[in-house]
C-alpha cells in the first residue's frame, strides 16, 4: 500500500553551516569588533548573544539571512522568545529549533486530511504523520492539502513508498 511520512525535520548539516557562516561574518564585521556578539548551537536550540538588544537584532538578521542563503526554512528556528539580560553587559536570546510534529498539530493535520474527503488514512506515529492510500494520485492530493494547511509548520515529506 503506497504511503509517505509528513515530518518537521531541519537539515542539521546546512543549519550548522549557516551558523558557521554567521560566526565568520560576525568576526569580520567592523560594527562587531570588540563585542561579545556570537551564535551558539546545540541539538535543540540556537543561542544568540549580543551587547545590547539592538545588536541582538542585528545578529538575528544575520542568522536569518544565512539560513535563507543555505536553503534552510526560517520557520525551523523560533525567535519568539524575549531577549533576556545575561551576566555582565550581555543580552541572550534562546531560539528553539523545531523538530517533529507536536501532538496537537498532528491531530489538526489528521483532521484536515479527513475533511478533504480523500481516500487516504492518516495515522500519528510518534512525531510523524503517516499517510497511506490505495493510489499515488490520492497521496499527491493529500500532500497538496497538507502543504496548503501547514501554516507555520515547515513540513517535509519522506519515505514515499509505492
Amino acid at each position: 500500500m503506497p504511503s509517505f511520512d509528513a515530518v518537521v525535520e531541519p537539515n542539521r548539516v546546512e543549519l550548522r553551516n549557516a551558523v558557521d557562516q554567521c560566526l565568520r561574518e560576525i568576526g569580520t564585521r567592523f560594527d562587531f569588533k570588540g563585542t561579545k556578539a556570537a551564535v551558539e548551537i546545540t541539538d535543540d536550540a540556537l543561542t544568540l548573544i549580543g551587547d545590547s538588544d539592538f545588536q541582538l537584532g542585528q545578529v538575528r538578521d544575520i542568522v536569518l539571512a544565512k539560513l535563507a542563503k543555505r536553503g534552510v526554512d526560517a520557520r525551523f528556528v523560533d525567535f519568539d522568545a524575549a531577549p533576556e539580560k545575561g551576566g555582565g553587559d550581555t543580552w541572550r536570546q534562546n531560539a528553539p529549533i523545531r523538530s517533529g510534529i507536536a501532538g496537537d498539530d498532528a491531530k489538526r493535520l489528521q483532521g484536515v486530511i479527513k475533511q478533504a474527503k480523500l481516500k487516504v488514512q492518516a495515522s500519528i506515529q510518534g512525531d510523524t504523520l503517516r499517510v497511506s492510500g490505495a493510489r499515488k494520485d490520492e497521496l499527491q492530493a493529500a500532500m497538496a492539502v497538507l502543504r496548503k494547511e501547514a501554516g507555520a509548520l515547515p513540513l517535509g515529506f519522506k519515505n514515499f513508498r509505492d
